[in-house]
């Protein structure tokens, strides 16, 4: 139910705990406020809302109600091209939260274009949340928001693992773990897509019971839900043609991108002869072990260069290059341009886009 909350709505609010201990209700209801940034997920945001709205209907009360928030109160465009129609502005959120007027939760929801986002509302919302303790759920990439807003530090967060390196890097001193959402406190981070709906659901048990939790399961065709303590995998040893020893050998290269192992130091991780490691490569993927891990590396310097403003220098540095030139060399080769015109390319595409949604 997409509704306003009212005057009032303090005296509802509910009594967040760690996971594993009990949450207790003051009133049966569970009021939120869902501030929708554009070019948000539908994915993310679906994932989240639809098992709340089934958690009502098969509890067959209306414990969950939510309202829908944009920046200016206007319709906000996700990043399909669809457009969501809100019923409040942030600055009204604001205006509520510091009258100690709701809601029980706040959930943030952003998309790919995350790191130019942050407005003096938004942070306004965010601040208030921290001093009155209302909770805060980061969906994807809105995690970014928090970290500039100076919520998380000595706090504990994950983020989708596409924007991972480029925050790790911007926010060095932060706790960045691979998990699919992380629970801090008064603040969680997620890693978004399908991961929210892993979220919601230990939402949902924790709030109406785990019956509830199955019952919406089955009518979301899922079999189950998976732990915060899961990790956001980027190899699936189920795909065709990936065995686990080849995603056991990835994920230790992932692991160590900025210091690059040698495939002696990686056959020591894994506990298989080079030769091994060698064969399951050529057989799975028919690539050498050395080259699929330049090209990780690679993969994860051109996310740097078109998420941040790093200098392209530290980008090298950051995925194991001892030298701009051999970075520069490699890239091209894959590429087919510098480092420098991906950065350009990726500067021009982001004033295009914006001078493309001014004229809307």
């Amino acid at each position: 139910m997409n509704a306003p909350f009212s005057a009032g709505d303090h005296s509802r609010i509910l009594e967040w705990r760690p996971a594993g201990q009990v949450i207790g209700v003051r009133e049966n209801v569970c009021r939120l406020v869902i501030l929708a940034l554009p070019g948000f997920s539908q994915l993310s945001l679906s994932s989240f809302v639809d098992p709340i709205r089934l958690a009502n209907s098969v509890s067959g009360q209306s414990f969950f109600e939510w309202t829908i928030a944009s920046p200016d109160g206007t319709p906000v465009e996700c990043a399909s091209g669809f457009s969501l129609s809100v019923r409040s502005n942030f600055a009204s959120i604001g205006e509520r939260i510091q009258a100690r007027k709701g809601p029980s939760m706040v959930i943030v929801c952003a998309g790919e274009r995350v790191e130019k986002q942050t407005s003096t509302s938004l942070s306004k919302i965010l601040r208030l949340c921290k001093r009155h303790k209302v909770p805060i759920v980061a969906l994807g990439t809105a995690t970014w928001l928090l970290a500039e807003s100076g919520l998380l530090n000595e706090t504990a967060c994950t983020i989708h693992w596409d924007k991972r390196a480029a925050f790790a890097e911007t926010f060095a001193q932060l706790q960045v773990f691979d998990r699919l959402f992380v629970r801090d406190g008064d603040l969680v981070t997620c890693a978004g897509e399908f991961a929210s709906f892993d979220f919601v659901m230990e939402l949902i048990s924790e709030y109406l019971g785990r019956e509830t939790a199955l019952t919406v399961c089955r009518h979301t065709i899922a079999d189950h839900w998976r732990s915060a303590s899961d990790r956001q995998s980027t190899v699936n040893a189920g795909e065709m043609g990936i065995c686990k020893p080849l995603a056991e050998i990835i994920r230790v290269m992932e692991e160590h991108i900025e210091d690059p192992l040698t495939i002696r130091d990686i056959s020591k991780c894994v506990g298989r002869s080079q030769r091994q490691i060698e064969r399951i490569f050529e057989r799975s993927i028919s690539s050498s072990p050395m080259r699929y891990y330049l090209n990780l590396r690679l993969a994860r310097a051109k996310r740097l260069i078109e998420q941040t403003e790093l200098p392209l220098t530290e980008i090298a540095i950051a995925c194991g290059f001892a030298s701009a030139s051999h970075f520069s060399k490699c890239y091209r080769q894959v590429f087919g341009c510098k480092p420098s015109a991906a950065r350009h390319r990726s500067w021009m595409g982001t004033r295009t886009k914006k001078a493309g949604q001014a004229l809307r």
